[in-house]
C-alpha cells in the first residue's frame, strides 16, 4: 500500500505542470474580454501619419561607424 501511495503522489506531482501550462477555464474567460477591448484601425489616419513623416535628406547608413572613413582621393 505504500508504494502505491507513493507512486500516486508521483504521478500526481508530474502532472501538475502540465495542468499549470493547459491554463483552464479562467484562461478562456479572459480571452474573451481583451477581444473587445482592441481598438479598431483608422485607415485613413493611419496614412496621414505616414505622409507627415519627414523624408531624410541623406541616407541612413548603418554601418558607416563600423566602417573607416573613406581617405581622401589623391590627385594624379
Amino acid at each position: 500500500m505504500r508504494i502505491f501511495s507513493l507512486a500516486v503522489m508521483i504521478v500526481a506531482l508530474a502532472a501538475m505542470p502540465a495542468n499549470a501550462q493547459m491554463g483552464g477555464k479562467h484562461r478562456q474567460a479572459d480571452d474573451n474580454k481583451s477581444e473587445h477591448k482592441k481598438p479598431k484601425v483608422d485607415e485613413a489616419a493611419y496614412k496621414a501619419a505616414l505622409e507627415r513623416i519627414p523624408e531624410p535628406k541623406e541616407k541612413y547608413d548603418p554601418w558607416g561607424v563600423a566602417r573607416p572613413a573613406e581617405p581622401a582621393k589623391k590627385p594624379k
